[in-house]
């Protein structure tokens, strides 16, 4: 493999820990407390099948460039066409992958100031052992590179799996979902890793959607239940809840635009989910059920333990023409202003000191972690503040997070690190981001008298190690 040393590409050793040197010394010491920990990945969306069949990557685009938004929306920003980086499209031939190959490569430089950066140059450098930077004239050579490795054995997916420390794994899942893949890879002693499902609700709560009510009854048929009534709703649900259960789910996972709870009594319940099937149900009125249902959902959660973790906020698919011609998860969903306090006060009144109630809060919004998620932690026992996902999944974002969760919440109520990612490669560059940036944060604190070294010590493990332990209950 040619190496051209003027664009030499190079992990610096230090990176991402505080620079002033004594503070630096610290760091290094709580990173490497955890820098060869295995990964807990409690919350992401690679899927079960991949490992299943541990089928060969196609090529470096289909591996690295079309699943992950992150990389593809800061393309389309810059004027490359979405369907020339093989957006919603079946597989590429190799003319069009390597074309789109290049299209990252020559567009390399819209990436400086990002984590996109950092987790592309980690996979290349770490995962592929290429010390190459991306550039068009570098672009043949790092796709052909990692075309070469991905034809062998130790690349494809469970050789990366374990080749990553990767100790659990969480998909995101429909609840109708039969979960044959993981039983499968539970079933295969030749697959020694843990594969687990988490139940996401989302279009079963939102009553107003076209296809609300085709696919209410979808999910009444693989349950066995019902569900032309509410009633025969919450069956199916705690229904499918088990079957996610026996499968080895932990958690249940809810994205909507706000988390408002607000109850209904039974008559209304009845009488609105009624209309959503005749698909006459209003606006307000859709609003109102999913926000009882949602309630539902964590009344469920009290009954079966599983986590529930709530991301609201998101303004999904707000390009139409874009959603519409290669659908959705493709760069354009965007955030919305957060508001929990009052929006989860019925559901805290309820359920807040619940003994078997964990609820995990994330945010889009830097404006709530001081100002909510973390005086919510602080109070009720089953809260815990979300890392930051997404958008603030970012070096600066996470110490800004870290900083004002962690003065009202303490540690020990943050929920661990979730890198939410759909692209396997970049898993571990997320975490060992997250624990360079937790030692660096817990080495400010040693050097500013707040903390002695051997306590520090002890956070940064439990941040790897025992926060997502505890609060997804792995």
């Amino acid at each position: 493999m040619p190496t051209l040393t003027a664009q030499a590409l190079r992990l610096h050793p230090d990176r991402l820990l505080p620079t002033a040197p004594e503070v630096r010394s610290i760091a290094r010491r709580l990173y490497d407390e955890v820098s060869d920990l295995p990964i807990l990945s409690p919350h992401g969306h690679v899927e079960a099948r991949l490992l299943l069949e541990d089928r060969p990557f196609a090529d470096p685009t289909t591996l690295l460039v079309t699943p992950d938004h992150y990389v593809t929306r800061l393309l389309h920003a810059s004027g490359v066409p979405l369907d020339q980086l093989g957006v919603g499209q079946g597989p590429l031939s190799p003319e069009a992958a390597r074309e789109a190959w290049r299209l990252l490569c020559t567009h390399w430089s819209v990436y400086r100031g990002t984590p996109v950066k950092y987790w592309l140059e980690s996979a290349l450098v770490d995962v592929f052992g290429l010390d190459v930077r991306p550039s068009a004239a570098t672009a043949d050579v790092l796709y052909d590179g990692i075309a070469d490795q991905l034809a062998r054995p130790a690349f494809r997916p469970r050789a990366l799996f374990d080749r990553f420390r990767i100790e659990v794994l969480a998909t995101t899942d429909d609840p109708a979902d039969d979960l044959a893949a993981h039983a499968a890879l539970r079933a295969d002693p030749s697959f020694t890793g843990r594969v687990v499902p988490t139940f996401r609700p989302d279009k079963y709560l939102e009553v107003g959607r076209p296809d609300w009510a085709r696919d209410v009854l979808h999910l009444g048929a693989v349950a066995g239940v019902d569900t032309g009534c509410y009633a025969g709703w919450i069956v199916a649900m705690e229904d499918r809840r088990t079957h996610f259960r026996r499968h080895g789910g932990v958690s249940t996972d809810h994205s909507h635009e706000d988390v408002g709870t607000e109850p209904l009594d039974a008559a209304q319940a009845e009488r609105i989910y009624h209309a959503a099937l005749a698909g006459t149900v209003a606006p307000d009125e859709a609003t109102a059920l999913r926000r009882h249902m949602l309630l539902e959902m964590a009344r469920m959660a009290t009954e079966d333990g599983l986590t529930m973790t709530l991301h609201p906020g998101v303004r999904r698919g707000h390009h139409r023409p874009t959603g519409a011609r290669f659908g959705p998860d493709t760069g354009h969903d965007l955030p919305l202003p957060g508001a929990f306090t009052d929006a989860l006060r019925p559901l805290l009144d309820r359920y807040g000191t619940h003994p078997n109630l964990t609820l995990v809060l994330f945010t889009l919004d830097e404006s709530v972690f001081s100002r909510e998620l973390a005086p919510l932690a602080g109070f009720y026992p089953s809260v815990y503040v979300g890392a930051p996902w997404w958008f603030l999944d970012a070096p600066d974002a996470i110490r800004r997070w870290r900083s004002a969760v962690s003065e009202t919440a303490g540690l020990s109520r943050t929920s661990g690190f979730i890198d939410d990612t759909r692209a396997i490669c970049s898993i571990p560059a997320r975490h060992d981001m997250a624990r360079r940036l937790d030692a660096g944060y817990l080495a400010g604190l040693v050097a500013d008298h707040r903390l002695d070294e051997d306590e520090a010590a002890d956070a940064v493990v439990d941040l790897v190690r025992g926060r997502p332990t505890e609060v997804f209950g792995l």
